[in-house]
C-alpha cells in the first residue's frame, strides 16, 4: 500500500495518501523505517492474516513511481498487488472511492507509478480533497 504525496509536506491536501498510511500503520501497530533501496519510509505488518508492506516515498509527488517500483521489486509484488492511496481533486472533501486500474486521470503521482511499473493494474484508493 503506497501513500502518494509530497514527503516533508505533512498536513497538505496533496499528501493525504501519506496521512492515510500513517493512520493505518498506527492501527496495525507497524513502525516506520527509512529504506534507502527504494527511497521511502517502509512499515511491514500483519493484519487479518495478510502481510502488508506500507510505503511512503521520499520523493516529490510527480516522482513517487520509482520508489513504488523499487519496493515492488524488493518485496516481489506485481502491479495488481499494489494499492495506491492518493488525493482526488474531483471528489468532495472526505469522500473515498476505489478504482481498479485504468488511466491516471491527470494525477501526476499515479502517472509516475504507471510509468515506473509499466502497468496501470494497481488498485487506487482515491481520497477526495475538493477544489480550493
Amino acid at each position: 500500500v503506497a501513500g502518494l504525496g509530497n514527503y516533508g509536506l505533512r498536513g497538505t491536501r496533496h499528501s493525504v495518501g501519506m496521512a492515510v498510511l500513517d493512520r493505518l500503520a498506527r492501527r496495525v501497530a507497524a513502525g516506520w523505517r527509512a529504506d534507502g533501496r527504494c527511497c521511502a519510509d517502509v512499515a511491514v505488518a500483519e493484519a487479518r492474516g495478510l502481510e502488508l508492506v506500507l510505503l511512503k516515498p521520499r520523493r516529490p509527488m510527480n516522482l513517487n513511481g520509482p520508489s513504488v517500483a523499487s519496493a515492488a521489486e524488493i518485496y516481489r509484488l506485481r502491479p495488481e498487488d499494489i494499492y495506491l492511496v492518493h488525493d482526488d481533486l474531483d471528489k468532495a472533501l472526505g469522500t473515498v472511492a476505489i478504482k481498479l486500474g485504468g488511466s491516471a486521470r491527470g494525477h501526476n503521482g499515479v502517472r509516475s507509478c504507471i510509468s515506473a511499473l509499466r502497468s496501470s493494474e494497481m488498485t487506487r484508493l482515491r481520497v477526495g480533497i475538493g477544489r480550493p
